[in-house]
């Protein structure tokens, strides 16, 4: 019989169940299925992650991979908790936004590094050891800043949204790699085309185009979307009664 989620999530520690001794020993562990399915996603993406090729890839039958990771959701949020446990954690040094930037620095590489988890929704990753650990070092970074519980919690969410919408800009674009030629090439043809109906479109496109090379940066947005985020926090802090530079 499989162990409910919360006992897998937590299978390290010691008051987790331990799994069911009946029968001969299994040829492998909850971890070691995690650890291959998040293989597995980190090199064919999400959709390629199901029991049955799970069971394939380590030799066993799926039906005895139910007992280790219970359903295929539940394996996707095992994966999610795992990377997180494993994610870098920033040192937490310097005023607030240092800190804060850090956190969301830490987030997108972990994207970066993890595509798939972009697509993991489920809230029960909540529950886990590694996104609990995450979420305790991340709302350290607010730590000085006069903000309550229930705001530095909204603060950390604000700051997560924001890296996640900015993960999923930066997802690896088919034509991206033709973009700057592409704009070389067209630029002055659709200025033509343009014209004067749409001027201001036109004219601030141009100013912005020139500046990135490309009609559109990631890491442009992502430089510009983060200062403000760190602006609209500060004016937060700012009203928790401390300096905003703090």
């Amino acid at each position: 019989m499989a162990r409910e989620l919360v006992d897998l999530l937590w299978r390290d520690h010691p008051a987790a169940p331990a799994a069911g001794a009946r029968g001969p020993r299994s040829k492998v562990t909850t971890t070691r299925c995690v650890e291959e399915a998040v293989a597995l996603a980190d090199d064919d993406g999400l959709d390629a992650v199901s029991v049955r090729r799970l069971g394939a890839r380590l030799g066993v039958a799926a039906n005895a991979l139910y007992t280790h990771v219970g359903s295929r959701d539940d394996l996707l949020v095992l994966m999610a908790d795992t990377v997180r446990a494993r994610q870098a954690r920033p040192t937490g040094t310097g005023t607030w936004r240092d800190r804060v930037r850090q956190v969301a620095d830490a987030d997108l590489a972990l994207y970066d590094a993890h595509p798939w988890l972009l697509d993991v929704t489920d809230q029960r990753t909540a529950f886990g050891p590694g996104t609990i650990a995450a979420y305790d070092h991340q709302l350290h970074a607010f730590d000085g800043t006069g903000l309550g519980d229930v705001d530095r919690d909204a603060a950390l969410t604000f700051l997560s949204d924001f890296v996640r919408a900015s993960a999923r800009a930066r997802r690896p674009d088919p034509h991206a790699a033709d973009m700057a030629l592409v704009w070389s090439a067209w630029s002055e043809r659709l200025t033509g085309y343009v014209g004067e109906r749409y001027a201001l479109a036109r004219r601030v496109g141009a100013a912005a185009g020139a500046a990135m090379d490309a009609p559109y940066s990631a890491e442009h947005a992502w430089r510009f979307g983060l200062e403000r985020v760190l602006d609209a926090l500060g004016a937060l802090v700012a009203r928790a009664g401390t300096d905003p530079a703090r």
